[in-house]
C-alpha cells in the first residue's frame, strides 16, 4: 500500500476513520473495567491488564509526538512496511516491558491509571482527527503519511483490544470493521492470506501467536502452520 489509497485513505476502516473507531472502542473497553479487572492477566506475556493499560498511555503519547513531528522528505514506509516481523514471541522480560510493569504499579490507584489513559488518549484521538492525511510525519527514523501512520495503528489497537479482553469474557470485543481491517493489514505485512474459514479474531490470534492452533486449525492452516507466529513490532 502507498499513502494514496487502500486502507491508508480516510474512508472505510483505515486512516483516520479506522484509527478513531478502533481507538475509541479500546478506550471504552478500558473505561468499563472494574478495578479488580486491572489485576487480571492480559493477553500479553508477563503483563497484567494494568500493565497493558499503562502501555496504551505510552502509545498514545507516541501518537501525539509523531503527529506533530513533520517530515520534509518522501515517505520511506507505509502502513504495512511500518511494522517489523519476527517469529519469536515476547516473554515479558525485555527491559522496556519490565519498565512498563514498574510504571503501572506506581499508579497504585486504578482510577488514576484509567484517568491518565482517558486524558492522553482523548488528546491522541483529537490529534488524529485534525491531522492532514497527506501530511508526512517522522517516527523511529522513518517517514510516513499521516494516513498510513494512523492506518498502522488500527492493527496495534485491535490486537491490544484482544489482549485486554483475553481473560475478561464479559468485556466488549473490538468492532467487526476494525477486526477485518487488522486482519487485512496483517496479511499484507506477512504476504500471507489466512484461510477464509478462520474468523478475523482467530486469524489475528493465531497469526500473531496469541494462542496456539488446535489440531483442526493446524490442518486448516496447512503449510502456514509452520510459519506462524508472525510477531509484529
Amino acid at each position: 500500500m502507498d499513502g494514496t489509497g487502500g486502507t491508508g485513505g480516510t474512508g472505510g476502516t483505515g486512516g483516520t476513520d479506522g484509527f478513531s473507531l478502533s481507538w475509541s472502542a479500546l478506550r471504552q473497553a478500558v473505561a468499563g473495567l472494574a478495578d479488580e479487572d486491572l489485576g487480571r492477566p492480559s493477553g500479553c506475556a508477563g503483563w497484567l491488564v494494568r500493565d497493558l493499560v499503562c502501555h496504551l498511555v505510552i502509545d498514545a503519547q507516541d501518537v501525539l509526538i509523531t503527529l506533530v513531528t513533520p517530515a520534509g522528505t518522501e515517505p520511506t514506509r507505509d502502513a504495512a512496511t511500518y511494522w517489523t516481523v519476527t517469529h519469536t514471541p515476547p516473554t515479558g522480560e525485555d527491559p522496556l516491558d519490565a519498565l512498563t510493569v514498574r510504571l503501572a504499579a506506581a499508579y497504585e490507584d486504578p482510577a488514576l491509571l484509567k484517568f491518565h489513559l482517558d486524558d492522553v488518549g482523548s488528546a491522541a484521538g483529537r490529534a488524529a482527527r485534525l491531522a492532514d492525511p497527506a501530511a508526512r510525519v517522522a517516527t523511529q527514523d522513518q517517514v510516513l503519511t499521516a494516513s498510513d501512520y494512523l492506518s498502522a495503528y488500527v492493527l496495534e489497537w485491535t490486537l491490544h483490544h484482544l489482549d485486554l479482553i483475553a481473560h475478561l469474557p464479559d468485556a466488549p470485543a473490538p468492532p467487526s470493521g476494525t477486526l477485518a481491517a487488522a486482519r487485512a493489514l496483517l496479511e499484507r505485512i506477512t504476504g500471507t492470506p489466512f484461510p477464509a474459514a478462520l474468523s478475523d479474531t482467530d486469524a489475528l490470534l493465531l497469526g500473531t501467536g496469541r494462542r496456539a492452533p488446535t489440531p483442526g486449525e493446524r490442518t486448516l492452516l496447512g503449510n502456514l502452520a509452520d510459519r506462524v507466529p508472525f510477531v509484529i513490532g
